[in-house]
């Protein structure tokens, strides 16, 4: 399968975790939002990142790619089989899409598109206020989270969305605050141990390195 968008962006970053948990081998073609292929194009109308080619089959968006995932490789199931730990694991990933993402993305756009993809400086002030909001929803996540294990009780594709932001917030100098948020940071470090991630991760770093951002 070909993956295509860049591993910076926590929803393609996602796609490549649950595939790595999963056992399942993606193919990253280098990508341009500037000269998208013609694969991607088909794939993703909208031009939204991720979108996946696995033969002939195409799709975009990383909640539908997941949960094509899912039932791709069922051995490794990314969500709960119970019925109330499924319904967190689809909260916690709604959680980080819908309402950590667009708190945060006023400040990936100023920090990191503005400056890095267009080569123009950001509103810093913008970023800032950015910032304080997403870690007004992290006081919630701090809150609810768990002492050990996983968000919705067993791993699942909620703790891959959660994590995935908070990977990209690296990028931009708005790391976890680690006295401030103890508990999101004890279970962001047992995410981030496990071998699907690691493997997502070294890739990620060799494709920053080849980018400039590392």
């Amino acid at each position: 399968m070909e993956l295509f968008g860049a591993l910076f962006s926590p929803f393609v970053r996602k796609v490549a975790v649950v595939a790595a948990e999963k056992g399942l081998a993606l193919d990253m073609p280098p990508f341009s939002f500037a000269e998208p292929g013609e694969d991607f194009l088909a794939a993703s109308p909208f031009r939204k990142i991720p979108a996946i080619k696995d033969g002939d089959y195409l799709l975009c968006d990383s909640t539908a790619i997941c949960a094509y995932f899912d039932a791709l490789a069922p051995e490794a199931p990314i969500y709960p089989a119970e019925a109330r730990a499924r319904g967190r694991a689809v909260w916690f990933e709604e959680l980080a899409d819908t309402i950590m993402v667009p708190a945060l993305g006023p400040a990936i756009f100023n920090r990191f598109v503005l400056p890095q993809m267009r080569g123009v400086a950001g509103d810093e002030e913008v970023a800032l206020a950015a910032i304080r909001k997403f870690n007004d929803v992290l006081t919630y996540l701090e809150g609810v989270i768990p002492a050990e294990g996983w968000l919705a009780g067993e791993f699942s594709l909620g703790d891959i969305a959660v994590a995935s932001l908070l990977a990209t917030a690296e990028y931009i100098d708005a790391e976890l605050d680690r006295a401030r948020f103890p508990a999101i940071a004890a279970w962001y470090d047992r995410v981030t141990a496990r071998p699907a991630w690691q493997s997502v991760a070294a890739m990620e770093t060799a494709h920053a390195k080849a980018a400039g951002l590392a």
